[in-house]
């Protein structure tokens, strides 16, 4: 039967409930990378905490709900496991091989240096954002001030798209301040290079929209670079439609450059 793991380690529950391969091996940084929180120090000092299957301890249940057991623990590296579900079928390698599992979250304070490494891999990648590889100088003290800002904004969220144990992308929703503009939030989303083509982007921004509607936001405006055809046609997709233009809106790579306002009702 199904039981309740701590709170923390649900974003681990939800990465072995999309897994179907038999061998997964996570490193201690890819599985604090799902959840957004560091290991208690027991993780890093015995294997028996990794093995650990009766109460009160929980963080089990986030793999063994699914069929995963603990086969073996390097200490302080990673942790191989076996799923006990399919321990006797007979696979080929094409199916054992582990698909890609992307895990959506909201940032958690722990996020706040790989989330500034995150942003500064997507702006060096290209001209489209709305800062530069080295515009803006970010540090961890004021990332976790941004966070608690929004964390305490009913109508401001910011959630980080974890593939395979790595950092892949973000989405922001920022509501307005003022009364008469809470019911609207502006979008800034961002995926690395490496991630891209992998349906990333998607994920983020129907997981916000939904997030949105529960917190009563009925619109949702972006900005996108005139030149910027391929985002355009994703949010067209998504059912945002042109609102504008902003002539001169930016200033890149010394030319002005125009920008779109694009806006969805929900």
């Amino acid at each position: 039967m199904t039981k309740h793991h701590e709170n923390k380690y649900i974003p681990l529950a939800t990465f072995f409930k999309q897994s179907t391969a038999k061998e997964i091996t996570l490193t201690y940084n890819e599985i604090e990378a799902i959840i957004g929180q560091a290991l208690p120090n027991a993780a890093y000092l015995s294997s028996s905490w990794w093995k650990k299957t009766k109460p009160p301890a929980l963080h089990f249940f986030a793999w063994m709900d699914s069929g995963y057991s603990v086969k073996s623990v390097e200490i302080g590296k990673c942790i191989h496991f076996h799923s006990i579900v399919h321990e006797t079928d007979e696979i080929t390698a094409a199916e054992n091989e582990q698909k890609d599992i992307l895990v959506i979250r909201e940032a958690e304070f722990e996020d706040a240096r790989p989330f500034i490494k995150l942003q500064e891999t997507i702006f060096s990648e290209t001209d489209f954002m709305l800062y530069g590889k080295s515009d803006i100088q970010m540090t961890v003290q004021s990332i976790r001030k941004n966070f608690t800002s929004w964390k305490n904004e009913v109508n401001s969220i910011l959630l980080l798209a974890i593939m395979n144990g790595q950092f892949a992308g973000y989405v922001q929703f920022k509501g307005g301040p003022a009364p008469r503009a809470l019911h609207r939030a502006s979008v800034v989303i961002g995926v690395k290079q490496e991630f891209s083509n992998k349906g990333i982007a998607s994920s983020l921004m129907l997981y916000g929209e939904k997030w949105a509607k529960e917190a009563g936001i009925s619109k949702l405006e972006l900005t996108v670079i005139k030149e910027n055809k391929r985002a355009q046609r994703f949010y067209e997709k998504l059912g945002f439609e042109h609102e504008g233009s902003r002539k001169n809106a930016l200033i890149i790579n010394g030319e002005f450059v125009d920008e779109f306002h694009m806006g969805k009702l929900i």
